[in-house]
């Protein structure tokens, strides 16, 4: 991915970063009934191999991030943009937040499908243990995709 696409992306997230926030709060109680729900099963299926740590990447304004800090894990946010990190240390100081790039990871940010996800995520060394997929709803216009996957034992993703 060229250098200069992350710094027009992180550069367009840091301007919106507080409008965003205001406008799509993003609080666990407005969440979808069943997004809540797959939340909380990944977070129990992530407890397994507690205390190992969960990142989520892509954080934004960290409400994920602390609603799974809040449920027990031991997590943290990663967002290209600094605004958005701001933002997230802000609102939420419990959990780590930082700044940084999903391409260190090898993973596309973009709506992909669970299948793509999934081959990206194996091509990083890391192996997909759950799925889930939800069909959109009001407004939504894809399906949302839940994956939740794994470093092997022995193995450190590249």
């Amino acid at each position: 991915m060229p250098a200069d696409f992350l710094e027009a992306t992180r550069a367009s997230y840091d301007t919106i970063a507080a409008a965003y926030t205001d406008r799509f709060p993003n609080r666990p109680g407005d969440w979808h009934p069943l997004d809540r729900s797959l939340v909380g099963a990944f977070a129990g299926l992530a407890a397994v191999h507690a205390p190992a740590p969960v990142a989520d990447l892509g954080s934004g304004p960290g409400a994920v991030t602390a609603h799974l800090h809040g449920l027990g894990l031991t997590v943290f946010g990663v967002d290209l943009s600094p605004g958005m990190v701001a933002l997230a240390r802000r609102a939420h100081p419990a959990p780590r937040f930082h700044v940084g790039s999903m391409k260190d990871v090898d993973l596309t940010y973009h709506w992909r499908t669970p299948e793509r996800v999934a081959e990206r995520l194996a091509e990083a060394g890391l192996r997909v243990t759950a799925r889930v997929l939800r069909e959109p709803v009001g407004e939504e216009k894809r399906p949302r995709a839940f994956l939740l996957a794994e470093k092997p034992v022995g193995l450190t993703p590249r």
